[in-house]
């Protein structure tokens, strides 16, 4: 990567990977016992199947203890066995706690350096995911990409997205090149006007002369964002924030264009908007964002 990369002119600053190393697998609750102890605090005593045993037929079962509460028997997690390393670093080892020996770790999002999740520990069911037990979860997860930081020049601005370093390389080597723009079938919608107040203007020039939006309808922002784009997105250095958001800065690391997602309900004005422009009652809903894309003169 690096050679191919110099030979565009384009100079390698870093390589990002992610700081988890396995054996990170796919687990599933078995049972769990509630646990009081004299701090005050409960603990869970599970029994956490994670795949085959390797010299017989039956299951690995491992004992872990967890002090989280998110959990039910038949969920799906993700557990760090004895000689994983979590971000920070942090070694994982079979060791005694709580008058028992905890077996490896069930994993939150904060603790694979996938989101700030820490309320729990993560359910892949909540990601829409249902793998089978056992299965490696650096790569159900995403946790086997990496990320390429380069030094851009002021003079080669189209290469702050993936889309212009893709299209600069194919230019100079003939690589392939399928333009993910072109795939794209733009709407004709209709439009209504909106005011940009900027109060506080840099060097006294208004930054944006044009600001358009699009209402997009059909999303539910409670979904998860699915684990690969959040991967991605953290190793960019952009945290994962919520499903609509993450879209945003995906599309923005893309193409380079900036955009920003509004909850229509939220905006002033949204509510007549979608009356006037799509028919619909004055019922409110959610579930609808409009996406803004600001350009700069």
């Amino acid at each position: 990567m690096h050679a191919a990369l110099v030979s565009v002119g384009f100079e390698e600053e870093d390589v990002h990977l992610s700081e988890v190393t396995g054996p990170l697998v796919v687990g599933q609750v078995l049972e769990f016992t509630p646990e009081p102890q004299t701090n005050g605090k409960t603990i869970n005593w599970c029994r956490i199947a994670v795949g085959p045993h390797p010299d017989t037929d039956e299951a690995d079962v491992r004992g872990i203890v967890c002090g989280a509460h998110n959990f039910g028997v038949g969920d799906k997690v993700v557990v760090s066995l004895p000689g994983a390393i979590l971000p920070g670093p942090f070694p994982i080892a079979a060791r005694k706690t709580y008058g028992h020996v905890s077996d490896g770790m069930m994993a939150s999002s904060r603790e694979l350096g996938l989101g700030d999740e820490h309320d729990g520990i993560l359910l892949l069911k909540d990601l829409g995911l249902d793998p089978v037990v056992g299965a490696d979860a650096i790569p159900l997860l995403g946790l086997d990409d990496a990320a390429v930081e380069i030094n851009v020049t002021p003079d080669r601005g189209y290469a702050l997205s993936i889309r212009g370093v893709a299209r600069e390389y194919s230019h100079a080597t003939g690589a392939a090149f399928r333009d993910p723009v072109s795939a794209q079938d733009p709407e004709t919608r209709q439009g209504f006007r909106v005011t940009v107040a900027d109060e506080a203007p840099v060097r006294g020039r208004i930054g944006v002369t044009t600001f358009t939006t699009a209402v997009v309808r059909g999303i539910d922002p409670t979904r998860p964002t699915p684990p690969a784009m959040r991967s991605r997105l953290q190793l960019a250095g952009i945290r994962s924030i919520s499903l609509p958001v993450d879209i945003t800065n995906y599309v923005m690391l893309e193409f380079g264009q900036p955009l920003h997602a509004y909850d229509l309900d939220t905006v002033a004005g949204g509510f007549t908007v979608r009356r006037a422009t799509a028919g619909r009652s004055s019922r409110r809903s959610t579930g609808r964002s409009a996406r803004s894309t600001p350009k700069t003169s």
